[in-house]
């Protein structure tokens, strides 16, 4: 059975439909199960037709092959790309605070998903959400409980159970189950007032205990600041206020956990502490304090990778999760709401189990904190902090987070690390080169000569060459890796065996899952074209293998730099192995010591994958920080190589967009680390773009990267010395200065400028006519000028 159509006709049929169901709701709850028919022991009656989005896609029959129990399941196939669908009959009556839980059990085969979730009414007899306690899961040959628990928001005046997915599939499903628990809202206090406050000098804080939302008031800027509902599943209980702080009891309806939750206001400074707190286990993540809405105007600051803005009215971002625990996130655990002076910004104290979330509330992107289980469970205290400024917007955020990072230990400066290691300063203004070809010493020697002075050559070398490269004054560095390692009895499959897979660590060494299972790293292709995975080499494992190769290596071949692949990129990692259980905490604290191994262990100038902040005092230099992670060509990590000739419409707007980057890692950490383009993101990667790079790099303060073999070097010999010569001077006057501040200077941001603390300041023009500044001097379209400069 399946049915076709177009979606508001599909919503007026439901309604129609369910014009008697959505009477009074019950005047109490009821632990009945509310589904007919859920077990399909009867068919499919009490359930609509399978929708599907694209026509003649799906199809549902009754299965009695295996069920889950009783007699029969249904078998759902669908071949489709797109969405389906699968509701109940008629929507079911409730009432706001209602406490469901709604589980299904399900067995997949195929690359889709599985959805269940319930779809909210409003009095008007209008959706309110298609997807309200939306739970997935994916391929599985055995059965799986999918389950739900959710608190039904106010404004709901029923519901509607429905599976719904996507992609190529066939599943099986069984035994839907709807129970209303209680009424949570029956557990507040009687005469519980609307409104509990707090103030300060700066700000005056308001509790509104029907929802749990905060608005604050900065006394300062003459702004208020207003918490909207992002997540409906924390519920307040109970608050009492003391003096300048308020106790909060919460209950997680997702997880069934009671939380208490105190929020500290600052006595001295526009600031105030959110601290979670809770025992047992944390199935479901959880989102509190809900996120503060932005104006027409405003727009969020995210320090994904370098860093980004995002207008809250523009309707061509997208909603996402960041995680905060690694490179592939946000790469400094904090964000905030600007109008580009007054703002307000939010820093994750307690970032290894936590991310953000950023999506619409009424057509506005807003951002609120996820907390997530520490190894299932609640665990540890969560802590946030919200500051609030009356000026200063991006920038002011960024230097209160850099005078975090110095409190929390976070911060060490290239002038510090370069006592301990002088090669650091062959770093200082050095372009990243990516060659392949086999006669790099005669190629180091003619960028040289060329003028291309200031060299970190990345790729291996023999001990001849490294010698010969090392007394040119090259930078001598080389890739190596201790995340993924290959099953070796997979060997013969492969097209290439990786030389540095650290192959002892299978299968003793890699990280599992709850379920035993090895979690997936790189996938490699193999010989017939299929795609297979590696394992992944749990962290607390990790530094013993670099102990067993690096030392060796160097008595032989006497590099003064090394590349880590990964280990900042990927996140922070949970270990379920017996023998080497681990927290994400635990991860994080292993691959510091890796990086701190190689880099003051082994004298070695060190870099890493993205980059992280937590990693600032072990590293010097990131590969990937000015590439932002989202916005790179497609299949950038393997084909590296490939030049661009056409310019995809994301990497313009946002990878190269002046309209949305924001330097917000150089604000608070230029002084003490090097930021590269991606290898797969290089300068010379986009050559429409690669004008348009060289500002940027000039802008940020941070060198260039090129990759090229002989053959294109020698074609465009000229541009990758014009390239160097426009950023790597400049970027060498400033490599060990504090970027202290960063402004557009026109309402379109086309002419940018950043000040350093030595008194050097750089202007940029991205826009295709020429821009006077106040002391009289021109910028030329997409030029630069520098000032200050001895």
């Amino acid at each position: 059975m399946n049915l076709t159509y177009p979606r508001g006709l599909r919503l007026c049929w439901i309604v129609l439909a369910g014009l008697t169901a959505l009477a009074a709701p019950p005047t109490a709850s009821s632990a009945e199960p509310a589904i007919a028919n859920g077990g399909f022991e009867s068919g499919l009656t009490g359930w609509r037709p399978l929708y599907t989005r694209e026509p003649q896609t799906g199809q549902i029959v009754v299965d009695t092959q295996d069920p889950h129990s009783g007699k029969s399941a249904v078998k759902l196939t669908h071949t489709g790309e797109k969405d389906w669908s699968l509701d109940t009959a008629a929507p079911l009556p409730v009432a706001a605070g209602d406490l469901i839980e709604l589980s299904a059990w399900v067995k997949i085969d195929g690359t889709g998903n599985v959805n269940l979730a319930v779809s909210t009414w409003g009095a008007d007899r209008k959706v309110i959400a298609w997807s309200f306690g939306n739970r997935t899961t994916r391929a599985g040959a055995d059965w799986q409980e999918l389950r739900s628990r959710f608190v039904v928001p106010p404004g709901v005046v029923a519901i509607q159970p429905r599976l719904l997915g996507g992609g190529p599939l066939t599943a099986w499903i069984d035994d839907v189950v709807l129970v209303r628990k209680e009424n949570v809202f029956a557990r507040r206090p009687k005469n519980f007032p609307t409104e509990l406050r707090m103030s300060n000098a700066a700000l005056e804080v308001t509790l509104h205990t029907a929802d749990g939302t905060l608005d604050v008031f900065d006394r300062r800027a003459q702004r208020r600041w207003t918490q909207r509902n992002l997540d409906h599943d924390t519920i307040l209980k109970t608050a009492t206020v003391v003096g300048d702080r308020l106790d909060l009891e919460l209950f997680h309806a997702a997880s069934g956990l009671d939380v208490t939750a105190r929020i500290q206001l600052d006595a001295d400074r526009p600031e105030f502490t959110v601290v979670l707190s809770a025992e047992g286990p944390l199935p479901a993540r959880m989102v509190f304090p809900q996120p503060f809405a932005g104006e027409p105007g405003d727009y969020l600051v995210v320090p994904m990778n370098e860093g980004i803005s995002y207008p809250v009215d523009d309707a061509s971002i997208p909603p996402m999760s960041l995680i905060a625990y690694g490179g592939h996130g946000i790469c400094m655990a904090f964000w905030g709401l600007t109008d580009g002076k007054k703002g307000q910004m939010a820093i994750l104290e307690t970032a290894d189990d936590a991310s953000i979330r950023m999506d619409r509330i009424e057509q506005k992107l807003a951002i609120a904190p996820v907390w997530e289980a520490q190894r299932g469970q609640f665990g540890y205290a969560r802590r946030v902090r919200y500051a609030f400024f009356d000026q200063g917007g991006h920038v002011a955020m960024a230097k209160r987070y850099r005078a975090y990072a110095q409190q929390t230990g976070l911060f060490k400066t290239l002038e510090e690390k370069g006592r301990a290691n002088p090669n650091v300063e062959r770093l200082l203004g050095a372009v990243n080169v990516w060659c392949w070809d086999k006669d790099a010493v005669a190629i180091a020697r003619e960028l040289q000569a060329a003028g291309i002075q200031r060299i970190l050559w990345s790729n291996r070398q023999g001990p001849e060459g490294i010698a010969a490269m090392n007394a040119l004054g090259i930078l001598t560095s080389r890739y190596d890796i201790y995340q993924d390692v290959m099953d070796p009895a997979k060997f013969p499959r492969l097209r290439y065996v990786h030389p540095d897979w650290t192959s002892a660590a299978w299968p003793k060494d890699i990280i599992t899952d709850a379920a035993g299972r090895p979690t997936k790293g790189w996938g490699v292709e193999a010989k017939d074209g299929t795609m297979i995975d590696c394992g992944v080499i749990c962290d607390l494992r990790a530094t013993a293998y670099a102990r067993e190769r690096i030392p060796t290596e160097l008595a032989t071949h006497k590099y003064l730099g090394r590349f880590i692949d990964t280990t900042t990129a990927a996140p922070w990692h949970e270990c379920y192995d017996p023998a080497h259980p681990m927290t994400r905490t635990q991860s994080r604290q292993a691959k510091m010591d890796l990086l701190r191994y190689v880099s003051e262990d082994n004298h070695l100038v060190t870099g890493c994958e993205t980059g992280h902040d937590a990693s600032v005092p072990y590293l010097h230099f990131f590969e990937g920080m000015m590439s932002l992670g989202s916005y790179r060509v497609p299949d950038s990590g393997r084909r590296m190589q490939e030049i661009w000739t056409e310019v995809p419409e994301r990497v313009a707007k946002f990878q190269l967009g002046q309209a949305y980057r924001l330097p917000l890692w150089e604000l608070v950490f230029h002084d003490c680390t090097v930021s590269y383009w991606y290898w797969g993101d290089y300068n010379n990667k986009l050559p429409a773009l690669w004008d348009k790079r060289d500002l940027f790099n000039v802008l940020y303060g941070v060198p260039p990267m090129f990759m090229f073999d002989r053959k294109y070097w020698n074609a465009n010999k000229a541009r990758f010395v014009q390239s160097y010569q426009n950023t790597c001077p400049v970027v060498h006057d400033v490599a060990t200065a504090e970027m202290t501040d960063h402004r557009f200077l026109t309402a379109n941001r086309d002419v940018q400028e950043t000040t350093y603390a030595n008194g050097i300041s750089v202007t940029v023009n991205f826009g295709a006519t020429s821009h006077r500044l106040p002391t009289g001097e021109t910028v030329a379209a997409m030029g630069y000028v520098v000032r200050g400069r001895r």
